[in-house]
């Protein structure tokens, strides 16, 4: 047993060599010692377009830098454990090193996986927010219900992972659930994880809705697009938007927004539509939203350059059968399923509590394999 620990402690070594190499760990960490001394200069929030993009630029090398760190730090450490489990006489001392030492290697072999992934995270806007809006499909009440589950799933992701959310329009069920909701998403590298999430994802249970107790499928579609930079010009003609205000959602009481502030606009000839109510304000909600509708318009001229429409539409599909992405299936059996990838799980409840990176992961490893950017 404690040749096999020391053989993965070897591996571990000279994966780390591998990938210093391939990250350029080295010329990364001189790139963000010039970064934090830019932001250190006076008049550095000046130009605060230009202050944001190296905040961006800088939060990206850290968001490397940080896990290979901890890497590196755990792959120093299982070293010194195993020189002190060789030099250890006492046998019961020794196997409680051995364990210790087990452990923190399955940890750090587990870091270096998702940090590999990470690595493929070079597409253009991969770096970038995100925005996640998900709609529910035809079946009610069912998949008003549905969509409000993913939406809690896709929350537990984001905050496993330190993206900062906003709930940017709601759009609340007629008796439960969601029917709409946009979801913004901040933080290193957020659109190239979220970007696999695109797609119908269906779900097969007994309804609980459902007196009869009958077993039911639901389809929700989940819409994902990249915050698009300043220096991007996407051209948006005031002839060609069609600007609608309408009353604001709230909880209740003195939250209940009075005015009507909250703004939808529809691109008339992609027939885009987006929405905002985050703000009180009518022109921040205004501003929002044409953000949004940017970033959605940018996705779609990226589709027409491919002459490949389906990746922006297609892709999603239509909310029906043999169109999903993905399977969640809590009866007659337990099983995730991914249709792409083939990656499956039968647990259920983990996957819907936000542990998506057996299914992100894959699938990034398939479009590179695919030689899909």
């Amino acid at each position: 047993m404690a040749d096999d620990v020391e053989m993965r402690g070897e591996k571990l070594q000279a994966r780390l060599v591998e990938m210093r190499g391939y990250l350029d760990v080295t010329g990364r960490r001189q790139r963000l010692a010039e970064l934090e001394s830019q932001a250190a200069q006076p008049g550095f929030w000046n130009d605060q377009n230009a202050a944001r993009a190296t905040i961006a630029i800088t939060n990206a090398q850290r968001a490397v830098l940080k896990p290979f760190g901890e890497i590196e730090s755990a792959v120093e450490e299982s070293g010194l454990l195993i020189e002190m489990m060789n030099a250890e006489k006492v046998a019961a001392q020794r196997d409680e090193i051995e364990k210790e030492l087990e452990a923190l290697l399955t940890r750090t072999e587990e870091a270096f996986g998702h940090l590999e992934v990470q690595s493929l995270l070079n597409g253009r806007m991969d770096s970038s927010n995100a925005y996640l809006t998900v709609h529910a499909g035809a079946g009610g009440t069912e998949s008003c219900d549905w969509a409000e589950m993913l939406m809690r799933m896709y929350r537990r992701f984001c905050e496993r992972h330190g993206f900062e959310l906003e709930m940017i329009d709601y759009q609340a069920g007629e008796e439960a659930g969601i029917r709409s909701a946009t979801l913004g998403v901040s933080g290193p590298y957020a659109y190239g994880f979220m970007k696999a999430e695109r797609g119908v994802h269906r779900l097969v249970r007994i309804s609980p809705f459902d007196s009869n107790k009958r077993r039911h499928t639901s389809f929700v579609s989940l819409d994902v697009v990249a915050e698009v930079d300043e220096d991007i010009e996407v051209e948006i003609r005031d002839e060609d938007v069609r600007i609608d205000t309408y009353r604001s959602g709230g909880a209740g009481g003195q939250h209940v927004n009075k005015t009507d502030s909250a703004v939808r606009l529809t691109h008339l000839p992609t027939g885009i539509v987006v929405a905002c109510q985050a703000e009180r304000s009518q022109h921040k909600n205004k501003a929002k939203a044409q953000k949004i509708l940017k970033a959605k318009l940018y996705e779609w001229h990226l589709d027409r350059q491919r002459k490949d429409l389906e990746k922006f539409y297609g892709d999603k599909g239509d909310m029906a059968w043999g169109s999903q992405i993905r399977s969640y299936v809590l009866q007659p059996y337990t099983l995730v399923k991914d249709h792409r990838t083939d990656t499956e799980t039968s647990n259920v409840q983990a996957v819907l509590d936000g542990d998506l990176r057996l299914f992100i992961d894959a699938y990034l490893k398939h479009q590179v394999s695919a030689g899909v950017k």
